[in-house]
């Protein structure tokens, strides 16, 4: 379980935003990772400004992160 952190949106706005995210999936295999610690590291990452490497040790790991914003 990870920490909630100001940047962080709530269970109930991310399902708004999760079926726009599931439409640019491409559905190769199962998610290993929870898709809303993913977006709340990538909105960390844009409201901070910080770098990928310096996310919380929480968070998902900041290759997976980056590699889903990419």
């Amino acid at each position: 379980m990870r920490q909630t952190y100001p940047s962080d949106i709530s269970r109930e706005a991310f399902e708004n935003v999760l079926p726009i995210l599931e439409r640019a999936r491409k559905k190769t295999r199962p998610r290993e990772v929870d898709l809303y610690e993913v977006f709340c590291s990538v909105t960390a990452v844009f409201k901070n400004g910080c770098h990928w490497r310096m996310l919380p040790k929480d968070d998902a790991n900041w290759r997976t992160c980056h590699s889903y914003f990419q």
